[in-house]
């Protein structure tokens, strides 16, 4: 194994003798040094070995003891539609933190929407486990013939005869709509949000056709229950919230009923406009807001400052505000859209 240290001045050395008084023999092509560090990692592979054996046998017996307990309930919310509908997504399940952003999302900035429209295979399964929310299928536009849906005179839009929108408003803004929400007997209270309802917005003529055909912007309808939040917030009791006007076909903004005011691209044919008046005793027309103890346009102006609020807050929700006085048979009101840009007026222009 070693060699003696004078092996090289030894006949005999080479049979593997050793000289009297010479040194213990070590291994070949290690130093002392060397071999003491190679003792030393040998013993520390050794410990480490050990440590990681009782380290298995610990984790092994804690595991076991988990397996036997019962389970904890499950962090994710089972969509049921999700497995008994053919055209569903394949994830039948969808974590809670998924579930509570997607029900933010769809009741919109001011917690109260109540439904979402889309066109047959755009709709989320998902948000049908949400309660208190409908998702209503829209007919697509092109189901309009000749100015037609079935029985349902609507007209045409601006787009459809070559008009375009202002530069300054986005581009969908004016454009044709994507479908139409049908409205019928058995659906017209079907809640959108927390204060209107499908019937509100409908277009007030052909009283007898059924079904109707209804354009309404979700968005809209956010911006109006924000500000109806914001009255409350100043003392206003917004329970009596009436809709004068919302969707307006083409043909009827064009010639039905009392066209003054209206603007020929107005914002109530694309289903984000609303003209609203605050009516708690139910006489027909606006109560005194601001207490001034008469009712005017200075209470339609009182709606307005809520309308900027909501505006400056929700900058995604500017468009137009427009007061109007009492005037042909009704009272004082306020206009309110969302067309992408901001707009103010008063009196008899604007819409």
């Amino acid at each position: 194994m070693g060699e003696p240290r004078n092996a090289g001045n030894n006949p005999e050395g080479s049979r593997g003798s050793t000289i009297q008084g010479a040194r213990e023999p070590r291994r070949v092509g290690l130093t002392p040094r060397g071999e003491r560090l190679v003792n030393v990692v040998g013993i520390a592979m050794i410990a480490l070995f050990a440590v990681a054996w009782s380290w298995s046998i610990v984790y092994a017996n804690s595991l076991q003891m988990r397996q036997s307990e019962p389970s904890a309930p499950p962090t994710a919310h089972t969509v049921a539609t999700a497995l008994t509908t053919v055209s569903a997504p394949s994830a039948a399940y969808v974590t809670n933190a998924v579930l509570e952003a997607l029900a933010r999302s769809a009741r919109g900035a001011s917690g109260k929407l109540q439904a979402k429209f889309a066109l047959p295979g755009q709709l989320d399964e998902a948000l049908k486990s949400l309660a208190n929310f409908d998702l209503i299928t829209l007919l697509p536009f092109s189901a309009k013939k000749n100015g037609r849906v079935g029985l349902y005179y609507i007209g045409n839009w601006p787009e459809e005869r070559g008009a375009r929108g202002p530069g300054k408003a986005p581009a969908d803004r004016y454009a044709n709509p994507e479908g139409f929400i049908e409205v019928t007997p058995e659906n017209e209270n079907t809640r959108v949000s927390e204060h209107f309802r499908l019937k509100d917005f409908l277009t007030h003529d052909q009283p007898n056709v059924w079904p109707k055909y209804l354009v309404l912007q979700m968005r809209n309808v956010d911006k109006l229950e924000l500000v109806l939040a914001d009255l409350a917030a100043r003392g206003v009791n917004t329970s009596g919230v009436v809709v004068m006007s919302g969707f307006r076909t083409p043909q009827y903004n064009a010639g039905g009923g009392n066209t003054g005011g209206r603007a020929g691209l107005s914002r109530h044919m694309y289903g984000d406009a609303a003209d609203i008046y605050i009516d708690n005793d139910h006489n027909g027309v606006m109560d005194d807001l601001n207490h001034d103890g008469r009712v005017d346009i200075r209470d339609a102006r009182f709606i307005l400052q809520s309308v900027e609020t909501v505006e400056r807050e929700h900058p995604e929700l500017i468009g137009g505000a427009g007061t109007y006085i009492a005037c042909c048979g009704h009272g004082p009101f306020i206009h309110i859209d969302s067309r992408g840009y901001r707009a103010r007026w008063s009196g008899a222009s604007g819409g």
